[in-house]
């Protein structure tokens, strides 16, 4: 298979447009054009890691951070990023990359992060992309009504709101037409009026889910032209979020929290902004990378603890003056995704029967060492 079969599966889980301004998600490295047989996740392109692929015939390296966040001003191989760039081209190795875009999807990064410290009630934090969604309205004879209608909801035309899922409307009717000659009527006999039972099936659906939507309708549907509508919702939007806020099981105090998310996301250090580590804590906001310019926004959210990385000297002070506990377990937190899109890639090689075995990454591409 080509690897543009998968990152077109990926970018309808996590379109790119989800991406923060600049951020240089997608190909980095080959051509997506190339056939692919081994695919190996990773949260950092790193020499090591790239001696990890071709030790392993991998021909396509997905990972979380981008390898090319900068343009190369040359080739000289001197330099060691460069070298790293001739030995993956080298190797027939294509490169691709989900950052933000990963950090907001539905199910993504953010999700993964907050699903291991268990969080529940769990909402959006950081308002991104507003995506639209769609009325879908499509008319099926009645015989055939619920099987439609539930093949359209497993291709997505549902919108989750965390409580409800498989939200449809169905009104039931007749149709009369007259099949003239020539026709091929499913049902009926050409030059005969006839008359059948139909149900009017709505739905909405994102729109990221709208293509595969329709060719699951075209089908699934009994008839060989069915008839359907589609509508754009001008007052809808489904808001894509980055970082997460949620509740734990259990009100815990600060410093016994910070202590489970050191065991809980495999970091032998963590840095812990606060006045008072004995403060209790139920309310928990999480962003996964560089997340400290939104202390404030975590704050607002009603969240009595945030935790994310990269936290700098000056901003922790100015946490500490807001009285907004942070917890900074560092950026590597984010190496969940490592078997995550593993997880992911394994289903859909399994969905659309692709030839590819899919490997996790097993370097450590942390760059600190705690004492």
């Amino acid at each position: 298979m080509k690897a543009n079969e998968l990152v077109q599966e990926f970018e309808t889980f996590a379109p790119k447009k989800l991406a923060m301004p600049k951020d240089p998600v997608g190909l980095q490295i080959g051509s997506l054009d190339q056939e692919i047989h081994k695919v190996m996740t990773t949260l950092d392109v790193r020499l090591e890691v790239v001696d990890e692929a071709i030790n392993n015939d991998v021909d396509f390296i997905f990972a979380h951070h981008p390898v090319m966040f900068h343009p190369a001003r040359n080739l000289d191989y001197s330099d060691p990023q460069n070298a790293m760039y001739a030995k993956i081209i080298s190797h027939g190795i294509t490169v691709y990359a989900a950052h933000t875009n990963l950090d907001s999807a539905d199910g993504g990064m953010n999700d993964w992060l907050a699903d291991a410290l268990s969080l529940t009630h769990v909402r959006g934090l950081v308002p991104g992309y507003a995506g639209s969604i769609f009325r879908l309205t499509v008319t099926v004879p009645k015989v055939y009504a619920t099987a439609v209608r539930m093949s359209l909801v497993d291709a997505g035309a549902d919108i989750n709101d965390g409580q409800y899922t498989g939200y449809t409307y169905e009104m039931d009717g007749t149709v009369y037409y007259v099949p003239q000659p020539g026709a091929d009527p499913t049902i009926g006999m050409a030059g005969e009026p006839t008359e059948v039972e139909d149900s009017r099936l709505e739905f909405e659906v994102p729109e990221k889910n709208l293509a595969k939507v329709l060719k699951t309708l075209k089908d699934v549907h009994p008839l060989q032209h069915p008839l359907y509508n589609i509508i754009r919702l001008e007052d809808k939007k489904h808001q894509y979020t980055m970082g997460r806020v949620g509740e734990l099981p259990e009100q815990m105090q600060l410093e016994s929290f910070a202590k489970r998310c050191k065991s809980v996301f495999h970091v032998s250090g963590l840095r812990v902004v606060t006045t008072d580590l004995f403060k209790p804590v139920k309310t928990v906001a999480i962003l996964g990378g560089d997340g400290g310019k939104f202390y404030r926004t975590a704050q607002k959210a009603g969240a009595d603890v945030y935790i994310t990385g990269d936290v700098y000297y000056h901003t922790g002070h100015d946490m500490l003056a807001s009285d907004m506990p942070v917890i900074d377990p560092g950026h590597h937190i984010e190496s969940i995704c490592i078997p995550k899109l593993a997880d992911l890639f394994n289903r859909w090689a399994d969905e659309n029967n692709w030839p590819i075995s899919i490997i996790q990454s097993k370097i450590n591409t942390d760059p600190f060492t705690f004492l």
